[in-house]
This record gives C-alpha cells, structure tokens and sequence, in this order.
C-alpha cells in the first residue's frame, strides 16, 4: 500500500496530499484579496503550478477541477487568465459554481486533483 504524503500540514487542514500516484489539492485562493479577479486567478494558478511542482507533476496531468466564484459576472475575466494557462490538449474536466468564501475580499477557489 502507498504511503499518504501530506504538504504544509496545519491544525484544519493540508495544502496537498499525495496518495497511489494522485495529487488532492485543497482550495487555492489568491494571497493578495486586493486584486481584480484577472489577478486573483494568477495568483491561484501560480499557487497551484508551485504545489504540483512538489508532488513532481504538472498542469498537464490535472484529471479534475473545481472553480468557486463570488461573482459569476466575473466568469468571462476569469476564463481568459484560466485559457492562458492551460495546456492546449490537455484541458481537465471542469465545475465552476457561484459561492459565498470564507474571506469577503477573495474572488475566486480553485480545486484541483492531478495524476503524478
């Protein structure tokens, strides 16, 4: 049986798991809540590039992903940083849903599950 890998574990939760060759990711939301929507979505990429970087995968291998938006007027902008950044080819199935987070500045969460 594999053995779970957790990552920047903390009294509520983990950032990362990695289990039998998966990688779970907890919501990434954006460190800097000062930002439009375009910026918070580069941040929440960039957090999720660096954490599948140290379970040794990448943004290709993403299986799933889950997008949570305060405002779903914003999906538009935030649909031209997320094309930006995929890899053409490999675009993950994908949720995005209205959502009240749990910080009134943040704008968007995403989730993500990926092969390692």
């Amino acid at each position: 049986m594999s053995e779970i890998q957790r990552f920047d574990v903390g009294a509520r939760m983990s950032e990362m798991a990695v289990y039998n060759g998966m990688a779970y990711l907890a919501g990434q939301v954006a460190p800097d809540g000062s930002q439009d929507i375009k910026g918070q979505t580069a941040q929440v990429l960039a957090a999720i590039d660096a954490l599948l970087a140290r379970a040794g995968t990448d943004k290709s291998r993403i299986l799933r992903a889950q997008i949570f938006l305060k405002d779903l007027a914003e999906f538009a902008d935030m649909n031209s940083v997320w094309e930006a950044w995929v890899v053409p080819g490999h675009t993950p199935p994908r949720a995005t849903v209205k959502a009240d987070l749990a910080r009134p500045e943040w704008k968007i969460e995403i989730v993500v599950t990926a092969a390692v």
